[in-house]
C-alpha cells in the first residue's frame, strides 16, 4: 500500500484504525465505490458525486497517498493533458468491504423502492453476497465467528 505510518498513538497498531487513516470519511468510501464502478475522471467524481472541486481534490491526494488510487496522465485531442484515477490492486480489494457495508446497508437500512446497487458474478450473472469463508472455502455463519484481539485493550 501506501507510506506506512510508525505506530504510534496517532498510528495505531490495529489494522482497522490504520485503515481508516485512508479511508477516514463517507466521501472516501464514495470515491472508492464510484472508482470500483470505473469512474476515472476528476469531473465525473465531482459531477456523479455531487462533491465539492477542494474536498474532491483532497480526498484524492489522500487516496493516491494511501497507495488506493493511482494517477495516470491522459489527453484529449485539443485540450491539455489531465489526470485520471485509477485503482490499485490494494483499492481493488475494497470492494471486498463496500460490498459488506452495502449488504450490511440493505438489510438493516434499505433504501425506499430497493438497493441502488447489485453484487453479481462477472462469469454467471449470479446473485453474490459477502461472507467469511474458512480454509477450504466454505462460507461460515457470522454466528460463528469472533474477532480475538491479540494486544491488550488500549494498545490500539
Amino acid at each position: 500500500m501506501g507510506k506506512q505510518p510508525e505506530i504510534t498513538p496517532d498510528h495505531p497498531v490495529c489494522s482497522i484504525a490504520r485503515s481508516l487513516e485512508y479511508l477516514k470519511d463517507r466521501w472516501t468510501f464514495l470515491i472508492v465505490r464510484n472508482a470500483l464502478s470505473g469512474t476515472v475522471r476528476f469531473s465525473d467524481f465531482r459531477d456523479e458525486l455531487g462533491i465539492s472541486t477542494d474536498l474532491l481534490t483532497r480526498r484524492l491526494a489522500a487516496l493516491v497517498d494511501g497507495g488506493i488510487l493511482e494517477k495516470r496522465s491522459y489527453q484529449e485531442a485539443g485540450s491539455r493533458a489531465r489526470l485520471s484515477y485509477h485503482l490499485t490492486p490494494a483499492g481493488g480489494e475494497l470492494l471486498v468491504a463496500l460490498g459488506a457495508l452495502q449488504q450490511w446497508g440493505d438489510r438493516h437500512c434499505p433504501p425506499q423502492g430497493g438497493p441502488s446497487a447489485l453484487r453479481r458474478s462477472r462469469s454467471t450473472g449470479g446473485t453474490l453476497r459477502v461472507a467469511y469463508v474458512d480454509e477450504e472455502g466454505a462460507a461460515v455463519d457470522l454466528a460463528d465467528v469472533r474477532m480475538v484481539l491479540v494486544r491488550p485493550p488500549g494498545q490500539g
